[in-house]
């Protein structure tokens, strides 16, 4: 199976319980600072890539002019439909749109599947001039919790292609002809076993997940702040909200 192949087939395993797989699919805050960097107009017309189950579309929905989704897993796709304008199954790295035809392109969670840096180039190039692209994905804090950081990402999803530090996701936007860019940071406070029980991998893969945790190094702790109660894990994720201007 390709890798294109790889990742339609993890997320239509997860398309049923995709919603409730992380605290931050649903959290408020995180949506809105997405939302006030995006800055959306009643004229604008958007495009959510990677759009899954449209949790990111529901911030723009009845905010804007129009708003198309795009995804390459009909069964996750087909839960945005109602609130897309229009849907289209296909892959980010060949959008089917002309060039800035957007005023807004956002993509949550989704270029850590994608061939990269041709998904972020393509994201700025149906973006107009002076519009705006909104990058938002999980990252490492820095070099000390990377390695260890990666290998639980890559337990919970083996279809994951790309890992992220702080200032990756901007340097993707700013090489694809962004300018200015900028970034914040949000921390997600997520439950492990939660987190781990996406409907995709087995018993055997959230098990190495918890020993993972088990044996993490001091640095990895203190990055993420781990806490353990009960027999529970408790991390801290960080998310970067990078957002360019298509020059």
């Amino acid at each position: 199976m390709n890798e294109t192949g790889s990742v339609r087939t993890h997320f239509a395993d997860r398309a049923s319980t995709y919603d409730r797989s992380s605290s931050w699919c649903t959290d408020n805050a995180l949506g809105e600072l997405m939302l006030s960097t995006a800055a959306p107009r009643p004229d604008d017309a958007v495009l959510d890539v990677a759009c899954g189950t449209g949790l990111v579309s529901r911030l723009f929905a009845g905010r804007v002019r129009r708003l198309v989704g795009v995804d390459i897993t009909p069964e996750m796709a087909e839960q945005a439909r109602d609130m897309l304008d229009e849907l289209v199954i296909a892959p980010a790295e060949k959008l089917p749109f002309a060039d800035g035809t957007f005023d807004i392109v956002v993509c949550r969670q989704g270029i850590q599947f994608m061939t990269l840096p041709e998904a972020v180039r393509e994201m700025v190039r149906v973006t107009r001039p002076g519009g705006r692209i909104v990058l938002t994905h999980l990252c490492a804090y820095g070099d000390d919790d990377r390695d260890e950081y990666f290998e639980i990402l890559r337990l919970r999803n083996p279809a994951r292609r790309h890992f992220f530090r702080p200032g990756d996701v901007e340097a993707l936007l700013a090489g694809a002809g962004c300018d200015p860019v900028r970034s914040q940071r949000y921390v997600s406070v997520e439950d492990v076993d939660v987190w781990s029980d996406n409907g995709a991998i087995g018993e055997d893969a959230r098990e190495a997940i918890r020993d993972r945790y088990g044996r993490a190094s001091p640095a990895f702790r203190a990055r993420h702040s781990v806490a353990e109660a009960d027999g529970r894990i408790t991390d801290h994720m960080l998310f970067v909200v990078a957002s360019g201007t298509r020059v």
